[in-house]
């Protein structure tokens, strides 16, 4: 099976918000009495991996796609990464807000993608 050139980029920034997400946010709850620096370090070696997955993503993405679909490709994957880390992870409520902003992405990605 091969993937079309979005599949391809889309899976890969999947992938990378995974990682990006626990570098930024994971630190927080697993290492909250360790030194800032501790927890930077800790980050920093996460989010290689982010890079690693995130720069051949959108590298491959531009063949196709414009600067602002890729970016905002990337935010709505941000969001559908960030929410449920956030509510299973990080035992975060969610609230009806969060329905309101994703919307607004939603909203966001179907200007950019429109013909």
């Amino acid at each position: 099976m091969q993937f079309s050139v979005v599949g391809t980029c889309a899976l890969l920034l999947v992938a990378s918000n995974v990682f990006m997400t626990f570098a930024w946010y994971a630190h927080l709850k697993n290492l909250a009495s360790a030194p800032w620096w501790i927890a930077a370090l800790a980050s920093w070696g996460i989010a290689l991996f982010e890079y690693l997955l995130q720069v051949p993503a959108n590298r491959i993405g531009y063949a196709q796609l414009s600067l602002p679909q890729l970016k905002i490709m990337q935010e709505a994957i941000t969001l559908a990464v960030f929410v449920p880390f956030a509510v299973l992870y990080m035992k975060q409520p969610v609230k009806l807000d969060y329905l309101w902003a994703s919307l607004c992405i939603v909203g966001a990605v179907y200007f950019v993608f429109r013909g």
